[in-house]
């Protein structure tokens, strides 16, 4: 490593094993991974942001003043808090009387009484503020740089003042537990700024020392808006973060301002160290109740630092982080017959990037990442995708990591007390699409809070499920927070009274079984979880029209239909998505149950899951046989709302879901391709990805590029539209706002566009827009039954394809446009095919 010009040559890791066999590598140096600036942030989305998973920040890259504004992923609102109704169950009775009455409007307005209190609302931890001389103000405009690089997870900023070039390295470890900023000037003696802490919450801060400032404080023990201060406000969640101060050693000197800042004078060099923690002791332990000691925490956390160098930590951050992110890498190029002109260049490019080696970056940097955003409408740069699908992993990474908390509305990074819909984990599409990236893109190890999140819902669920429906087993609605809120939300009911959240996160619990075949996992797990969400659903299902298994109530989230009297109403009854996630439940603990011999499930519920097929697809088959595809989402033909509306709920069969497939249901297929035509292309980031993944399932590489292409428009945060998405400067996906589950959906969407599987089945390229990205090669995907999938492909057709398996031995079925090979995949050896799909080399993983 070097100031002001890092290099770093990474170490081989299991997808480097497999190159293709035709290619040499040359050098030549593709686009870097990095997002870049040529100016300070002007808006929180033009911000960078870095993470651990627990601890983030978001980096403006100011000159003359700087701000880190920084988040903790356990600072929220409220207490925990008692999820039940008393009187829900004589409410539920009168609701399925009006719904079984065709009173739709009527029992939509009888149900609002099934809903609860609010979720609670995360918070954010403060701001860091470095403050530079008045000389910053004449800072050549010229030399600024700002960028994030991807490939090291670092911020960096640069610029010079007169003949000195400031540097400033910031980025957030993961095995230490802190976020780092390293400043340095050219010139011995040229550094001098000042250094303090503030939060929007209630705090104090404070010099311990001679070189930290330790800033307290607490989070409201009510949701917005409390007095912070208020004597009958209850204890809420403590707070406290330590920056520690260090310069070199020769030259320099801290003063201390006023008890609450420092200022470095004439130094060369300073690295600053800030660790945060809270009195967050579980979901089920009230703050007032906590032993922990936020303050001594944060203090324990930094002592074993004291005794690292800056290079010390900036290398354990890179080999845990690089552990994770190299596993993959995606490489796409345009038609070289079409662009003569730079045909050597690509080439080059496709070959160097299977070296798997990455270097300091070309002068391409320069340009800003929101030009190269603004530019794709009419460039299609193949390289910006790239980026974009790398900057998803990133992003999963850096906010989802064991033992920290579930990845929320924004993943990690708020500015605001009250951020838009709370910042909350939301569960009817957003905390899912949060996370369907981590298996494909080979980062199950992201998924473990999911699961811990999901293991605390089951708790506070199953009471939920008893005294408010008289039920077994455990719900969850569409809305949580920290304390695992499982009620329905407050709120309109066409979202709010949503009793699937829960079941659709157990569809995450088996896929992750599928992916990585992980027996110990199922059962100590996956299978309790699944066998008690199983449990509610088989009580929750009632006897209805025809003798039939249906859900009432039943509302298909978010969206109104028009009912036979005419009235708006959104409460009826057996919505497609309720049958299609109930099937895929059913499905997988029938699966899991025979794993481990469990009669009771095998043999007693297959005629349940029967029945939920035959309704669901039922439903669906009907409609396209009239040619009038299930718009709305329901069992019965009501009229639709909003035909253009951005849920996809009743296509969850097709995707994220398995029932609908090309191969198995192709008139499905069709009346869900019908449907996708109805609904459009506007929408807001999240369903545009959704779109792009849905299309991606059929097969249809030319609508799904359609929706990567859609997406990537520039939003100006001063003149944003609702629902219209787009991307902001900084790469983040909008709604508008800001939501995160859009940078995780394209990634999951253009992994789906190369790769999909069962466990028995691998699909090579099935949505390859090949004029597109006509040559490319993609390393180090996971499919499902434990196998890792690498591709290289020339002018829109197969190349090569390497598959290995670490632990698992299997019998895979290979597709590519119609042609069908098994294979044999033995454990530990890597199989190399041609485009036939005929084996021609093998080796030792």
């Amino acid at each position: 490593m070097e100031d002001g010009g890092w290099v770093y040559v990474r170490q081989p890791t299991e997808k480097d094993q497999w190159n293709p066999s035709s290619m040499e590598a040359e050098s030549s140096t593709p686009q870097p991974l990095k997002i870049t600036f040529t100016e300070p942030a002007k808006h929180w989305t033009d911000a960078l942001p870095i993470g651990n998973g627990r601890l983030g920040a978001m980096v403006w890259g100011g000159v003359v003043s700087e701000t880190l504004q920084l988040n903790e992923d356990t600072l929220w609102t409220g207490t925990p808090s008692n999820y039940t109704n008393t009187s829900a169950p004589e409410v539920l009775s009168e609701v399925r009387k009006l719904v079984d009455d065709g009173k739709y409007a009527e029992a939509t307005a009888e149900a609002v009484k099934l809903t609860g209190n609010p979720a609670e609302v995360y918070q954010l931890l403060g701001d860091l503020k470095l403050e530079f001389d008045a000389s910053h103000l004449t800072f050549a405009e010229e030399t600024y740089h700002r960028e994030l690089d991807l490939d090291t997870a670092t911020v960096r900023v640069k610029y010079s003042v007169g003949d000195v070039e400031f540097t400033r390295e910031h980025f957030a470890s993961n095995p230490n537990q802190v976020i780092v900023t390293k400043i340095s000037g050219s010139k011995p003696g040229s550094l001098s700024f000042s250094v303090s802490l503030d939060s929007k919450l209630y705090h104090h801060s404070y010099i311990n020392g001679k070189s930290q400032i330790i800033m307290e404080g607490s989070c409201p023990g009510k949701r917005i808006p409390p007095a912070v201060d208020a004597n009958d406000e209850p204890k809420g969640i403590q707070f406290s973060a330590v920056l520690d101060l260090q310069i070199s050693d020769d030259r320099g000197v801290i003063h201390i301002l006023d008890d609450k800042q420092l200022r470095v004078e004439g130094s060369d060099w300073a690295v600053l160290l800030l660790v945060a923690s809270s009195s967050f002791d579980g979901p089920f332990t009230k703050p007032s109740d906590s032993k922990r000691n936020p303050t001594s925490e944060s203090l324990s956390a930094l002592k074993p630092m004291r005794d690292l160098s800056y290079y010390d930590l900036y290398a354990h951050h890179l080999d845990d982080y690089q552990n994770l992110f190299h596993r993959v890498s995606l490489q796409l190029m345009k038609n070289l017959k079409n662009n003569k002109s730079n045909g050597s260049l690509e080439l080059k490019k496709l070959a160097r990037s299977v070296t798997g080696l990455y270097l300091k970056g070309s002068e391409d940097n320069m340009v800003s990442t929101a030009a190269r955003v603004k530019s794709f409408q009419t460039d299609e740069d193949p390289s910006l995708v790239e980026l974009l699908f790398q900057y998803g992993r990133y992003l999963l990474i850096s906010c989802s990591r064991p033992r920290t908390q579930v990845a929320n509305l924004q993943g990690l990074w708020n500015k605001d007390i009250q951020p838009k819909w709370d910042g909350a984990p939301h569960l009817n599409i957003n905390l899912e699409m949060n996370y369907w990236p981590s298996l494909p893109c080979n980062l199950s190890e992201c998924q473990e809070p999911l699961f811990d999140f999901i293991s605390s819902l089951s708790t506070n669920g199953r009471k939920t499920a008893e005294v408010n429906y008289e039920a077994n087993g455990w719900v969850v609605h569409h809305k949580s927070d920290i304390w695992a809120k499982s009620s329905a939300d407050q709120g309109d009911v066409e979202w709010a009274l949503w009793p699937m959240g829960g079941a659709w996160l157990c569809t995450h619990i088996w896929d992750h079984y599928a992916y990585t075949m992980d027996k110990d996992f199922l059962k100590v797990k996956a299978y309790p979880l699944l066998d008690g969400c199983a449990s509610f659903l088989l009580d929750w299902l009632i006897e209805g029209r025809g003798g039939y298994l249906e859900t009432n109530p039943s509302t298909s989230p978010e969206h109104n239909f028009v009912a036979p009297d005419g009235k708006p109403a959104c409460v009826s009854y057996s919505s497609t998505m309720d049958m299609a996630i109930i099937r895929e439940v059913f499905a997988a603990v029938v699966s899991a149950a025979e794993n481990f011999d469990n009669r009771f499930w095998t043999e007693m519920k297959m005629s349940l899951l029967k029945e939920c097929a035959w309704l669901y697809q039922g439903c669906i088959q009907q409609k396209f046989l009239e040619m009038v595809p299930l718009w709305n989402g329901y069992a019965q033909d009501f009229g639709d709302a909003d035909v253009h509306h951005r849920h996809l709920s009743h296509l969850f069969g097709l995707f994220p879901g398995h029932t609908i497939t090309v191969e198995k249901a192709p008139d499905l297929c069709q009346a869900a391709e019908i449907s996708l035509y109805k609904r459009g292309e506007d929408g807001p980031g999240w369903s545009t990805t959704w779109k792009a993944a849905l299309w991606a399932r059929l097969d249809n590489s030319e609508h799904a590029y359609r929706m990567v292409k859609k997406l990537i428009n520039l939003v100006d945060p001063d003149n944003e539209e609702p629902f219209e998405g787009g991307l902001y400067s900084n790469l983040f996906a909008a709604h508008p706002p800001f939501q995160i589950d859009a940078n995780f959906g394209f990634t999951a969407a253009v992994s789906e566009m190369l790769v999909q599987s069962t466990i028995k089945d691998l699909y090579f390229l099935p949505a390859l827009p090949r004029d597109k990205w006509a040559n490319g090669c993609v390393k180090g995907l996971k499919a499902r039954g434990a196998v890792t999938v690498s591709i290289c492909w020339k002018e829109g057709d197969l190349h090569e394809v390497g598959l290995w398996s670490k632990e698992q031995n299997s019998l895979k079925r290979l597709h590519y446009r119609g042609t069908i090979v098994t294979a044999s995949i033995l454990s530990g050896i890597i199989y190399t095919f041609n485009a036939q799909l005929k084996c021609v080399k093998t080796c030792s993983l």
